[in-house]
């Protein structure tokens, strides 16, 4: 045990006292929404933050899960967090390895081209006239090629494969070994923290997303699940509240924000789900991949 100073004292109970007020600060919205779903139309007009619901009610759950678009956006959203999130860990490990090599010829042009990347962008209009011209428009194709690289998780990977011994490369070239084999049998198998890590970046960005969704689909069966709860809560369209609130269980045993604050947590929870399966690599993989190299 080590022995803490009187101010190292104090700056622990200092700094650990502002985090559980910022994580107390942080779940309080959470949970508020999580009472009135559950509550019933009276409980969730009730003024104030809701806590605890004290007239416990399903019907905003049932009506929501029976709501044939609310499948349909998260059928979409799960399609393109999943293919999205491998399609881009693919694309960024195949180009931060040879990134990650001293003898790749011109390797600091192409370093140079990829973080001004992180710097200029083209704007939304040449952005929707590139999506246009090849031919993306009103495709699912449209969620995952313009997400397939990310600059920064690029370059965390580089650097964090410039941290693996070249020795272990070395050897297995002398055993034949092409760069292909050993990115895919070496590098990768080593790489879990970082992968786990953008991985997670990426499937939280996919998830989140709903603009792309509004700019370049038509078709109301590729709608995305956030387009609809963006539609449903922020827009406040009367369609989309009416089509949950007409299924089988009474209209008067709910209201719109019970309706909202069920959509919210449906939306919010399978990504939540997600981080305690991959909390083990996600420090590990931050840390290491923003220092090395």
């Amino acid at each position: 045990m080590i022995r803490m100073s009187i101010g190292e004292k104090i700056f622990q109970i200092f700094a650990v006292s502002i985090i559980t007020l910022m994580c107390i600060t942080m779940l309080f919205p959470f949970i508020h929404l999580l009472s009135v779903s559950f509550s019933s139309p009276a409980e969730a007009t009730r003024p104030g933050i809701h806590l605890i619901p004290k007239d416990i009610s399903f019907e905003a759950y049932k009506k929501t899960l029976q709501s044939t678009r609310m499948w349909i956006g998260f059928g979409n959203s799960v399609f393109r967090t999943v293919i999205g999130a491998a399609a881009a860990l693919f694309m960024m490990a195949i180009t931060a390895y040879p990134l990650s090599k001293k003898y790749l010829p011109h390797r600091p042009f192409y370093n140079l081209i990829i973080i001004m990347t992180l710097f200029f962008s083209g704007g939304l209009i040449p952005s929707y006239l590139l999506i246009k011209n090849i031919g993306l428009m009103d495709s699912y194709l449209v969620y995952i090629v313009p997400m397939l690289i990310a600059t920064f998780s690029l370059l965390i990977m580089r650097n964090f494969f410039m941290g693996i011994p070249a020795e272990l490369e070395d050897s297995a070239k002398i055993d034949g070994a092409n760069d292909f084999r050993i990115l895919m049998s070496i590098v990768l198998p080593l790489s879990k923290p970082i992968l786990a890590t953008i991985g997670l970046w990426q499937a939280v960005n996919h998830w989140n997303a709903w603009f792309d969704a509004l700019m370049y689909i038509q078709t109301p069966s590729k709608m995305v699940l956030q387009l609809y709860l963006r539609r449903l809560i922020i827009s406040n369209e009367h369609s989309e509240l009416n089509a949950i609130m007409s299924q089988d269980v009474g209209v008067q045993e709910v209201i719109p924000e019970t309706i909202k604050a069920a959509v919210l947590i449906v939306v919010t929870v399978p990504i939540v789900l997600v981080y305690p399966f991959l909390q083990k690599y996600f420090v590990k993989g931050a840390l290491i991949g923003s220092l090395k190299g």
